[in-house]
């Protein structure tokens, strides 16, 4: 059995006429009743019936049509796939934090699209539920080729590559103590309950490291998975929180305090699995997103 045999069996089936079949795939009526004539031998069940000077499925063969299409449908879309890939065409599955959705992501994937406009490109988005931790998992286990998140120092496996900033603030809900002030000191933060991130999230190293930086840590309230979800939170009033200078923030019963010592930005990149082939696709993405973030055009978010 071989795919030349299973295509001249889904031609026949259609066409029911040994002849036309024939004609169609551009082969002799001897070499197309020989092909149908192994592949019921080796079936062991007759595939065909006479009905004139025609022939139609049996039972047996209408069943197999079923599965011999459905098999070659997915073989020759899974060849396209490979194929548009190996010309910079094709899927790219792209994962990435929830607060780059907003602005940074869709903006890099239309200035892409619109640059490689006539090529077939399509990006397969992850974002529900995804901290950096399930993207770094995911791009080992080669579910996404690209992932946008935070860096983590100890995956040897994973190339990062800068490509945006927040700056943290602290968020105070409206009536709290620290709400008259314009600005803040990490140290002042520390008299009262706060809301941190789950370690999980790249979020959490760098907070922990600014604790770390002035020897003392504070009462944790609640360990939070997402910066929005802790942001709603901080409104009503469960406590304070370290937390990047996201649009959100600024919808919500808030008040929104620059940290201004000891500083510091969050930075996200673009992460990718090191020493493995990744289609010319993804490496035309990779390339367009590090020449448009080193001309600072996506590189600040909002």
């Amino acid at each position: 059995m071989n795919l030349y045999h299973l295509r001249y069996f889904v031609t026949l089936a259609h066409l029911e006429h040994y002849t036309k079949a024939a004609d169609v795939l551009a082969i002799t009526q001897p070499s197309l009743s020989h092909a149908i004539s192994s592949l019921e031998e080796e079936l062991g069940v007759k595939l065909f019936e006479k009905n004139g000077r025609n022939v139609s499925l049996t039972k047996y063969g209408k069943t197999f049509l079923v599965d011999v299409e459905e098999t070659l449908n997915r073989l020759d879309s899974s060849v396209n796939g490979l194929q548009l890939a190996g010309k910079g065409e094709g899927q790219i599955d792209v994962a990435f934090l929830r607060t780059l959705g907003v602005d940074f992501v869709p903006k890099i994937i239309r200035s892409f699209l619109t640059a490689n406009e006539g090529k077939q490109i399509n990006f397969n988005l992850f974002c529900d539920k995804v901290l950096t931790g399930d993207i770094l998992n995911g791009l080992k286990e080669k579910k996404y080729d690209i992932g946008f998140c935070s860096k983590f120092d100890d995956e040897p496996l994973i190339e990062f590559i800068p490509v945006a900033k927040q700056d943290l603030v602290v968020i105070v809900p409206p009536r709290h103590p620290l709400a008259e002030k314009s600005e803040i000191h990490l140290e002042e933060t520390l008299p009262y309950k706060q809301i941190i991130f789950k370690k999980r999230s790249g979020l959490r190293q760098i907070i922990d490291q600014l604790f770390k930086s002035i020897g003392q840590y504070p009462d944790v309230a609640f360990e939070i998975d997402e910066d929005q979800v802790a942001a709603g939170f901080v409104a009503n009033d469960f406590g304070i929180c370290i937390a990047p200078d996201i649009p959100i923030l600024h919808s919500l019963d808030l008040k929104i305090l620059p940290l201004v010592s000891p500083s510091w930005q969050r930075n996200f990149y673009m992460a990718m699995l090191k020493d493995v082939y990744h289609p010319p696709v993804v490496e035309a993405f990779k390339k367009f997103v590090i020449e448009k973030t080193s001309e600072e055009i996506f590189y600040k978010t909002n």
